[in-house]
């Protein structure tokens, strides 16, 4: 349901049947999130191309192989900024149905990326 606030913005209530989702969802960004956290070392919110080829191993446990570290980092560096931020390895996250093999999805004996796309169809 889409509501008008007073201030005239308009926001976005999740409807019950969209809730389940929501939820699959936000545990597959808080998952992204820390894939991201473990390759950025420093901690600036921001993964350098020494970060990402220093993490190309674990990486391929969650995404597969990586051919190329160079190359594929800058096909996430979307903004040609020469840092990957978490907007940008979302977006390659989510086309590499990337799955960290030590979460909490794996007890439940199917690819969460699998769970929501049958969500998103019920």
């Amino acid at each position: 349901a889409v509501v008008s606030t007073q201030s005239g913005h308009y926001g976005r209530d999740i409807e019950f049947r969209e809730f389940k989702f929501f939820l699959c969802a936000l545990r597959q960004y808080f998952e992204y999130f820390v894939a991201f956290s473990r390759v950025d070392e420093d901690d600036d919110r921001r993964i350098n191309l020494e970060e990402f080829t220093a993490a190309k191993e674990s990486m391929e446990k969650w995404v597969g192989t990586i051919e190329d570290a160079e190359a594929e980092f800058a096909n996430i560096d979307l903004n040609e900024g020469g840092v990957v931020l978490f907007d940008e390895f979302c977006k390659w996250a989510i086309t590499k149905a990337l799955d960290l093999d030590d979460d909490d999805d794996a007890e439940l004996g199917e690819n969460t990326q699998e769970k929501m796309e049958k969500l998103g169809t019920e």
